[in-house]
């Protein structure tokens, strides 16, 4: 069969396209937007990508055209795809007929760490032998690609609850039915398609329905939003994680920055993790993907392991490279929660060396503006912070942001950013690269200037820059407050 698929160069789409393609069929695809990773995955995997959507990459028909969520009416390749009468599906629905279908799958939903935690649980899986299939909003360095058939009954997938179609706007999830759900957390986020907290727990809700009575839901301790969906009703056994405090799985004996620590089971301790991760999100992203993976049967013990060997995901505080002993990180947070324990797990690694925080405001609900209010908070622990501001954007980015002072600069342009950074970095920084689209290749640029700033000595251009009133120097010229 030929499917064609209409954004598929976006996480979810590409992985769809990697999954038909491993089923036997003949896969082309249509997108605006194609970069590196899921653009490299595709052409690896021999899928014909076509940029832009024009009705003559519909031509001839194929048996069927798979409709990724960004599309909507007025596209010309969906305008040509309904005068014609072409058959379509939506990638959710696709993925539940095609490959779900008797298979025992494991959903990981929240608005945070669906990415992090769904990878470690598929490596769990795999590394205790079962081979599972998954379909990852990432790519899982463990595996080097976002996702897989699999040839055993265990499926992982990362449970969006964004809309699934211009033509079908329940959440993608419901589509799946987990008999193991993860739930890591719930805010308000996607402010584009949500009205407010309560729509998208009704959502939440709509998923708790469709978990078996023989199934599991792994849920946080302490999240009072996700408390409110179970009380609505709920029909099947909860097992609840915390990092901090006394739980079904809890952490004991912790690293500062969350390098290391005890997991403990059921009151007892069943193995010491340590990685290469930081950060109070990741043990919990890991207390829920052990949860999980013993609710398919892997031993807690087994599982402590595997972690031990967990690689993280690429664009989940990946280090793009280091120069002259400056490290450049790339991080897909764009949600002021997921700014905030982001840098604070990097500022927990680092101690008093100083970061540049890069920030891209992309997402539809971060332009819109809802959580502006809630990113100078976010930002705290960075010593500067470098703001783009992309056209379109809806809020004023320098009023906003005016109570983190001198550490602030906003551009139009990437390249001033680039140039400052260049110019400024010294050898101990780290620059941490925030956004959730492909920011220009800034990563890259970055470290290229890094490396062809010639003479100019950043400590030098650094010490001679004027210190802010009213703050006491730690060891570098630029200060948090």
């Amino acid at each position: 069969m030929h499917i064609h698929i209409l954004g598929i160069c976006g996480t979810f789409m590409g992985g769809i396209a990697l999954i038909a393609r491993e089923l036997g069929h003949q896969v082309s695809g249509s997108d605006a937007n194609v970069y590196p990773p899921m653009s490299t995955q595709l052409e690896a995997a021999g899928i014909t990508l076509m940029e832009d959507y024009e009705a003559g990459h519909l031509q001839p028909a194929p048996d069927m055209v798979v409709v990724g969520n960004a599309m909507s009416r007025g596209n010309p390749a969906v305008e040509y795809m309904l005068d014609q009468g072409l058959r379509y599906i939506s990638g959710p629905q696709w993925l539940a007929e095609q490959v779900l279908a008797e298979r025992w799958v494991l959903g990981v939903a929240g608005t945070h760490g669906k990415t992090t935690t769904g990878s470690m649980l598929a490596w769990i899986l795999e590394d205790a032998g079962l081979t599972p299939g998954f379909l990852i909003g990432g790519v899982p360095q463990n595996f080097g690609i976002s996702a897989r058939a699999g040839d055993s009954p265990f499926f992982v997938v990362e449970a969006d609850e964004y809309d699934t179609a211009f033509f079908d706007k329940r959440s993608k999830f419901v589509h799946y039915h987990p008999r193991t759900l993860v739930m890591n957390n719930l805010e308000f986020d996607h402010a584009d398609i949500f009205e407010d907290l309560e729509a998208i727990q009704r959502q939440f809700h709509h998923l708790v329905r469709t978990v078996p009575g023989n199934g599991l839901i792994v849920s946080p301790l302490n999240d009072g939003n996700l408390h409110e969906v179970l009380d609505m009703g709920c029909w099947t056994p909860v097992e609840h994680f915390d990092p901090d405090f006394e739980a079904t799985w809890h952490a004991a004996n912790a690293a500062p920055d969350g390098s290391a620590f005890d997991v403990i089971c059921d009151g007892e301790a069943v193995g010491r993790l340590e990685w290469a991760l930081s950060g109070r999100h990741n043990m919990a992203n890991a207390l829920a993907a052990l949860a999980a993976a013993r609710h398919a049967g892997v031993p807690p013990a087994v599982g402590v392991a595997a972690l031990c060997r967990f690689e993280n995901v690429r664009r989940r505080m990946e280090l793009r490279g280091e120069v002259d002993g400056i490290r450049v990180y790339d991080d897909f947070a764009h949600h002021p929660t997921a700014i905030a324990t982001t840098l604070a797990g990097l500022r927990a690694q680092v101690g008093d060396g100083r970061i540049h925080a890069v920030l891209e405001p992309r997402s539809n609900t971060m332009r819109m503006g809802v959580m502006a209010g809630r990113l100078a908070e976010a930002l705290r622990e960075a010593d500067t912070v470098h703001v783009y501001v992309p056209p379109g954007l809806s809020w004023d980015a320098r009023s906003v942001l005016a109570s983190l002072g001198p550490r602030l600069q906003v551009a139009e342009q990437t390249g001033d950013i680039v140039d400052w950074l260049a110019a400024m970095s010294r050898p101990g920084d780290t620059v941490l690269v925030m956004s959730n689209g492909g920011f220009q290749a800034i990563h890259e640029r970055i470290l290229d200037a890094l490396k062809t700033r010639g003479r100019h000595e950043p400590e030098d251009a650094a010490s001679s820059h004027q210190q802010p009133e009213g703050r006491i120097c730690r060891k570098t010229p630029w200060i948090r407050p």
